[in-house]
């Protein structure tokens, strides 16, 4: 199942340069995860500061 990115996102950006796919884009308010173009890898999770993406 692909990451999504919970409302604790501050729409930083640090997810959108881990994703090695491209996966991420800015939504409303925070960012967004394409479940179809996301790999699972945790890269974004890793990268967040707060948490936000989540599995």
């Amino acid at each position: 199942m692909a990451y999504k990115i919970s409302d604790e996102c501050v729409s930083c950006g640090a997810c959108v340069d881990a994703c090695p796919v491209g996966a991420i884009t800015e939504g409303d308010g925070k960012y967004v995860i394409d479940a179809e173009t996301c790999v699972e890898c945790g890269a974004c999770a890793g990268a967040c500061p707060v948490g936000a993406p989540q599995e």
